[in-house]
């Protein structure tokens, strides 16, 4: 799965980091305190080795930052990769007091107060690369309770849609939708037509939540997740039920690719490349896929990008782990301090480097963004400026959304009970959470 969504096993494991965190009152670690200092790039390491946990996805990621943070610094940096499921792997180890010096994390507030941040992980405040960010990304992600427990390192995932442009262009599609009901009108024109609108990959499953929280763009800038943290909305009441329906009623109308209840994430990927659909929702992973399929002058030729929502064109952003660190309190005074160089170091010097390596759009107002990045991931880099959050992003716990809707496409659930199941679990999360509102 290519975004984290919280089980219930990985809650235990968060509840156990909470009692172990309020267990420790003599620790001598200030939560939330800013560290004493951040040394400069090039101070001397040798003999300091620090660990950086990884998936199997990121685990590559920061092999040109290690290499060059090695050479100025003489430290030695090790890359530990943790099996899938990731995010429950850290949990698990991190509550038996097993801690990296660094680790990639979804920089979400329920994912920091999953690793009981304020306890486990160093603050971050007065980071020198903060204000060199760009647009919003300073305050979009990777803080909690006004403490920033997350350094961004790539740009944030946005839920929307990657469209094949040779397709529009045989359909006669010259304009981009401007709202939700262009969105739906185009897919409905482009099925008259003899063409497969939409491509769903339900067979795979994590992708389905995509439909559903575009749906909800409007509403979370009108503080929806922050009601529905708050138990004063539900699952269950119009504003998300009816995004389920409406996800339900476009299947039931032959919007999306016959084989929707097999069809698997490389299928969506061939599909769409291959110009068998029109349209993809999507995050950034799966352009990835498709970088990996062609090279950039043929997905810029092919293949765009544009956001959706109800009323216009609001991206929906889903920090993953890939995009983010966080460093841990070990006890060790020369080691975290050796930590905040190297973050200092791979938002600083080493940062040019590191986007030019990973042929990703830059973060950072100081550095340009390689020509080769495809051009549908720089829109998707523009779309963040005015993209609002997802469930996962604004909500403090996050249910089995997608496994509830994936169920839907089989004919095992109905809307109203996938929107049931959700609200229970929902609940279920947030008070073994602590949260007061489902106490």
């Amino acid at each position: 799965m290519k975004i984290a969504v919280r089980s219930l096993a990985a809650v235990a494991a968060a509840a156990t980091l909470v009692l172990a965190g309020c267990s420790d009152p003599g620790s001598g670690q200030q939560t939330g305190a800013a560290p004493a200092s951040w040394p400069a790039q090039d101070t001397k390491l040798d003999g300091v080795t620090l660990t950086i946990w990884a998936a199997q996805n990121s685990n590559k990621t920061p092999d040109s930052v290690i290499a060059g943070f090695e050479k100025l610094t003489g430290a030695k940096v090790n890359v530990v990769t943790i099996p899938d499921p990731y995010e429950q792997g850290i949990q698990t180890k991190v509550a038996t007091g097993d801690k990296p010096d660094l680790a990639f994390w979804q920089p979400t507030a329920s994912m920091l107060t999953a690793l009981n941040a304020t306890t486990n992980l160093q603050s971050l405040d007065g980071a020198p690369w903060v204000d060199n960010y760009t647009g919003s990304l300073k305050d979009i992600t990777g803080i909690l309770d006004g403490t920033r427990y997350a350094a961004l390192v790539t740009t944030p995932a946005v839920e929307g849609v990657y469209y094949n442009k040779e397709v529009f262009a045989q359909a006669g599609v010259t304009d981009l939708p401007k709202n939700w009901d262009e969105f739906i009108a185009l897919g409905q024109k482009l099925k008259a037509a003899g063409v497969t609108p939409f491509f769903e990959m339900g067979g795979e499953k994590w992708a389905t939540q995509w439909w559903v929280q575009v749906q909800l763009a409007d509403a979370a800038k009108d503080g929806l997740w922050d009601r529905v943290n708050e138990n004063k909305e539900k699952f269950t009441d119009p504003t998300i039920q009816g995004a389920i329906s409406n996800y339900k009623q476009l299947i039931d109308d032959g919007l999306f690719n016959s084989d929707i209840k097999t069809a698997t994430f490389v299928d969506q990927g061939n599909a769409l490349l291959g110009g068998k659909a029109a349209m993809v929702m999507q995050v950034n992973s799966f352009f990835g896929q498709l970088q990996a399929l062609a090279d950039t002058d043929e997905l810029n030729q092919k293949i765009g990008f544009f956001p959706i929502s109800p009323s216009g064109n609001v991206g929906t952003f889903i920090p993953d782990q890939s995009n983010a660190l966080v460093a841990f309190k070990t006890g060790d005074d020369k080691r975290e301090a050796a930590t905040r160089q190297l973050l200092s170091y791979w938002l600083g010097d080493g940062y040019a480097d590191f986007v030019k390596a990973q042929n990703t759009v830059s973060l950072l107002s100081e550095v340009t963004t390689p020509d080769t990045v495809p051009l549908a991931l720089q829109d998707v880099a523009k779309s963040l400026d005015s993209s609002v959050g997802s469930m996962q992003a604004l909500a403090v716990a996050n249910p089995d959304l997608y496994l509830n809707l994936a169920d839907m496409i089989q004919g095992t659930k109905s809307p109203t009970e996938v929107a049931e199941a959700t609200q229970a679990q929902f609940a279920q999360l947030a008070k073994a959470q602590g949260v007061k509102a489902f106490q």
